[in-house]
């Protein structure tokens, strides 16, 4: 649902349109009590009704905005002759599943922008921007490195700054209403005049937020990054950059030789090197655990719990370390290291 007033003036009277706009995801109807034309009587005491609803996959996620909202809600109604029926609301959250390991979401994304620094109608210098992320979908929680390249051609500093921006757009007969809010932010240090500075993965950590919402016809929520510098006497320098938060993240070991490779050719581009040619070695047993503790677990490394109907306290993780070791080499129909004449001759008299 959205809604929203606008106001204008015509002559000396002031008029409001008003701005509406539904959609319908899901609506079912269930009968707990079956009528049979006679009248049931319950006994007193507490009579449960089990039911249950199957969602479809395509529900858009629970949101609630300022000139809108997606809401879902379960109501029961109880009808008694010659009493007026008792209702009953209960409102349940719904989370569309947004996977970002898709070949769109896992794409750089890269742009650069140029500003002419003007004071009193006259030119200043040249100041540009250009700015790359590593993929375009996010999950909150991860970590955006930002590479930047500020290059201030003009006589007085500028300050680059870089932001995630979250954008709530509500759609209603035709018109649109928008509303946008800074989610996180970070600032660089001041480019002095013929100066060039270089963010090399500067950190911009993504807050719990709520994911994208894209295929609604009456209200979207987009995400972008926004990278811009502030130029004195000037107006800013803004590149945007699309994003999308979603509610699936990154799985490490799903395309890894293209998305190694892709993030490889990244950094060469950037000019921040290349992949270690050797992996770095696992750490020694005895540096992950100390000898009392393996001591006292025995001959297995991890303890038993020492109640089986002991019940947990609390809510469970399960926790997968990023894979940082580089991918098995491609396959080739070409073997890279083929057998001398003699071998050969060996394995025909086999």
């Amino acid at each position: 649902v959205t809604h929203w007033l606008e106001g204008r003036s015509v002559g000396v009277n002031a008029v409001s349109s008003d701005y509406a706009a539904a959609e319908t995801y899901l609506r079912r109807r269930q009968l707990l009590l079956r009528d049979t034309g006679e009248t049931t009587t319950l006994p007193p005491g507490r009579h449960e009704f089990l039911f249950s609803f199957q969602l479809p996959p395509t529900l858009v996620t629970s949101f609630e905005g300022k000139h809108g909202s997606v809401r879902y809600c379960i109501k029961a109604t109880l009808h008694r002759p010659w009493i007026p029926a008792r209702r009953a609301r209960k409102v349940f959250t719904v989370i569309e599943p947004v996977d970002i390991n898709t070949p769109a979401l896992l794409a750089p994304q890269a742009g650069a922008q140029e500003k002419v620094a003007r004071s009193w109608y006259r030119n200043r210098g040249l100041v540009s921007l250009s700015a790359k992320i590593d993929r375009k979908g996010y999950t909150p929680g991860e970590v955006i490195p930002v590479f930047a390249e500020i290059d201030n051609g003009s006589t007085r500093p500028v300050l680059p700054r870089a932001a995630l921006v979250q954008t709530q757009t509500f759609m209603a007969r035709g018109a649109r209403k928008q509303k946008q809010a800074v989610v996180v932010s970070l600032a660089g240090e001041p480019v002095g005049p013929g100066q060039r500075a270089l963010w090399q993965g500067r950190a911009l950590q993504i807050p719990p937020v709520g994911p994208s919402i894209l295929h609604c016809r009456v209200l979207h929520v987009d995400y972008a990054l926004k990278v811009c510098v502030d130029i004195p006497g000037t107006s800013k320098l803004l590149l945007e950059l699309p994003l999308v938060i979603g509610t699936i993240p990154l799985h490490p070991f799903s395309s890894r030789s293209s998305s190694v490779g892709s993030h490889a050719s990244f950094l060469l581009d950037w000019g921040l090197g290349a992949l270690p040619e050797w992996p770095e070695a696992p750490p020694e047993y005895s540096e992950v655990v100390a000898e009392t503790e393996a001591a006292a677990f025995g001959q297995s490394p991890f303890p038993l719990p020492q109640d089986a109907d002991m019940s947990l306290e609390g809510p469970f993780f399960a926790y997968v370390q990023e894979f940082r070791y580089r991918p098995p080499p491609l396959y080739s129909e070409e073997d890279p290291n083929p057998p001398s004449e003699a071998m050969r001759l060996r394995y025909a008299t086999c």
